[in-house]
């Protein structure tokens, strides 16, 4: 039996193509590299294209375990966001140090580095046990323009099949060119961001130089003519309709506020927190409350504040769930004068004689804390209706 007889590349049909024909292992990169790039340039979400990065990685490379773990700020830790393969969920999730883990070293020295056996690898002096899986494994390092982005992981099951410099020569490009994509694709959505900003401040002034302007000359139009109706019902009608205009321009200057500082109803100011309230009671509650928001909310109100409106609407809403038997509520915030005023009005069975009222007590302790008042009123027309009020500065 002669040495040829007994070699690994006939054992290993596979790995005798991979390292006789490079050309072809580039060519495969090559095609690799633009669907990664093709992907996060059209939009498509980064743990699609994170999970593009590896399978294709894995699939030329024909590895049993691929793992992408991406640079977490300033702490140059790495943490994995992507694991595929045997062994996957070892590695999910997982926190590697720069210094003490295999990906870390990859890392440090800004290229491609191989193990013949990861499980025995001096260089892993940190990390869960679990991540020492035995067998052949590559790292490299994901370099873009601001630096190392993450690094993918590369291992394989068989201990003689051995990562060569054919298959990982072009491991650098591929990781370099998958970062790169990766940072264009963050400073598209910078670019996006910008742009969204720019059109809701556009949005802000039309509805104050157009919209707000226009209501109030009809609602002047509208007063000025009530002198020509003599009809009681007609009048009515039309005092109605002035009313409307004027909560309708409370309701856009609302709006206005809440596109200038640039958080809408989806970031994390008071006003969004507000909204989501709100809709997270509707199940509790079997009906969605009416909500009316008005002022400065979310430049005007401290965080003490804003932290205890929170904690008061949240504790009001349960009550009208639980108690109440009702079949609408109202919501309304306002911010105006140096005050924050918090209401929550329902139409239910109104306040039990003898029930138990911690919560109310725990609203009224809320409001006295920050030198405001509490009250729990019947309206004449049924219902219950909670009133919170407090001052924006300390006296």
């Amino acid at each position: 039996m002669n040495e040829q007889s007994v070699s690994p590349y006939w054992r290993r049909p596979g790995e005798l193509v991979r390292r006789r024909e490079p050309s072809r292992f580039t060519e495969r990169w090559l095609e690799a590299t633009a669907d990664i790039t093709a992907g996060l340039l059209s939009g498509l979400e980064e743990p699609a294209v994170l999970e593009m990065i590896v399978e294709r990685a894995r699939r030329i490379l024909r590895t049993d375990l691929g793992v992408l773990a991406l640079a977490e700020g300033a702490s140059g830790r790495l943490r994995v966001a992507l694991a595929s393969g045997k062994e996957a969920e070892t590695y999910q999730g997982m926190l590697l140090p720069r210094r003490g883990s295999f990906a870390g070293a990859a890392a440090e020295a800004g290229k491609p580095i191989t193990s013949t056996d990861l499980s025995r690898d001096p260089r892993i002096t940190a990390g869960s046990p679990g991540a020492r899986r035995p067998g052949p494994a590559v790292a490299v390092p994901m370099v873009a323009e601001e630096g190392v982005r993450g690094v993918l992981l590369l291992a394989r099951s068989d201990p003689l099949d051995v990562f060569t410099e054919v298959e990982t020569g072009p491991l650098l490009a591929f990781a370099g060119q998958a970062a790169i994509a990766m940072e264009l694709a963050d400073r598209r959505r910078d670019a996006e961001q910008v742009a969204l900003l720019k059109d809701r401040d556009r949005i802000a002034r039309d509805l104050h130089d157009l919209a707000i302007q226009r209501l109030f000359a009809t609602g002047i139009s509208v007063q000025s003519a009530l002198r020509f109706v003599d009809h009681e019902e007609a009048r009515a009608r039309l005092l109605r309709a002035v009313d409307e205009l004027d909560e309708t321009t409370r309701i856009i200057r609302s709006t206005i506020f809440g596109l200038r500082t640039g958080r809408g109803t989806t970031g994390g100011g008071l006003r969004a927190h507000v909204v989501r309230a709100v809709e997270d009671a509707v199940p509790v509650l079997r009906f969605t409350p009416s909500l009316r928001l008005e002022g400065l909310i979310d430049t005007d109100v401290p965080a003490d504040v804003a932290d205890a409106v929170r904690a008061v609407l949240g504790e009001a809403l349960t009550n009208v769930g639980r108690h109440a038997r009702a079949s609408a509520a109202e919501v309304v915030l306002t911010v105006t004068d140096g005050t924050a005023t918090l209401s929550v009005r329902d139409d239910g069975v109104g306040m039990p004689r003898g029930g138990r009222r911690s919560g109310l007590a725990n609203l009224a302790d809320r409001a006295e804390r920050l030198g405001g008042r509490f009250s729990v009123t019947a309206p004449r027309e049924g219902g219950t209706c909670v009133t919170w009020w407090v001052p924006l500065t300390r006296r």
